[in-house]
This record gives structure tokens, C-alpha cells and sequence, in this order.
């Protein structure tokens, strides 16, 4: 009996250990500068861009993502297709290739927000949480940019947004 209560505390020793040790650890997926545009008063919809860069061996999927600025969150691809832009939620997921790179960012990729609860405002941030596949949740914090914002952080024209969405459609197509 001694002896099992000495292998029980060391399991959760080691338990507590290794626990503590993920906790430190650096998530797998890297997640650098996620932004929104500001939107206009009445806009219903909104999105969030970022590079997600995996720094493992092993693919991974951005499956969903949740925060309280929407109702409802998915993850789109926007494209045009025989002249006509096109956005779909990709239902399975984003796939981020062992050891790349993945660009969310306008008139590509993003994170869909729908049903705006307010007005995404320059200047302010809010949290947001990705789920992955493999990484599991990754809460990172959002800056909301001036919509007339034409450049990103790196150099790198932003232009394209949601093809004017919170004002009207445009020749859009969503599916």
C-alpha cells in the first residue's frame, strides 16, 4: 500500500510537471499581427487578417475561431472567379502547412465576424481566440485599424478589404 502511494504521488507530480512545463512552452503556431478595419455605423459584418505561421513538422488546420465583437465567426476565402469575387467559409477548415506560412488578409483569406454587436472602432483592440487542430486554442488581441488604412505593418498594400461589404455587395457572390 505504501508503494502505491508513492507511485500515486509521483504520477501527479510528474503530472503537475509536465503541465507546468506546456504551459511555458511556446505555442506551435505563431500568430503575428492580427487586425481588423474599422467599419461604419450599421455594419453587420467585419474581418480579421494575420499571418499563422506553424513551427513544427506536422501540418495543422485553423478549424474555428471565436470572440464576443460577433454572433457568429467562420473562416472564409474570398477569390474571383470569371470576374466575379466570390466568398466561401471554408467548412473544414484553413490548412497550415508543416513549418509555412498562411496570410489571412483582404480580398483573400480572413476570419469572417457576422453580426457586429457595435462598430469596429480605430484605435480600439479586442481578444479573439483561434482553435487549431493540433495547436488547440490561441487567444491573441486584435487592433482595429482606420478603414481607410492602405498599408500593413510590413510594407505590404492592404487594399481589396471586403469588396465595400459593409456599405453594399458590389459583384459579389457568397456561398
Amino acid at each position: 500500500m505504501r508503494n502505491l502511494s508513492k507511485l500515486v504521488l509521483a504520477s501527479v507530480l510528474a503530472a503537475a510537471a509536465s503541465f507546468a512545463f506546456a504551459e511555458g512552452m511556446a505555442p506551435s503556431i505563431a500568430i503575428e499581427q492580427p487586425y481588423a478595419r474599422a467599419t461604419p455605423a450599421g455594419a453587420v459584418t467585419g474581418a480579421v487578417y494575420m499571418t499563422l505561421t506553424n513551427k513544427t513538422q506536422a501540418a495543422d488546420r485553423l478549424t474555428a475561431a471565436s470572440s464576443d465583437v460577433a454572433s457568429k465567426l467562420q473562416i472564409h476565402e474570398m477569390a474571383v472567379v470569371d470576374g466575379v469575387m466570390r466568398m466561401r467559409e471554408l467548412a473544414s477548415g484553413l490548412p497550415i502547412p508543416a513549418g509555412g506560412s498562411v496570410v489571412l488578409k483582404p480580398g483573400g483569406y480572413h476570419v469572417m465576424l457576422i453580426g457586429l454587436k457595435k462598430p469596429l472602432t480605430a484605435g480600439e483592440s479586442f481578444p479573439l481566440t483561434l482553435t487549431f487542430e493540433k495547436a488547440g486554442n490561441i487567444s491573441v488581441t486584435v487592433q482595429v485599424q482606420a478603414m481607410d488604412a492602405t498599408k500593413d505593418n510590413k510594407g505590404g498594400d492592404m487594399g481589396g478589404d471586403m469588396g465595400g461589404m459593409s456599405g453594399g455587395m458590389g459583384h459579389m457572390e457568397m456561398k
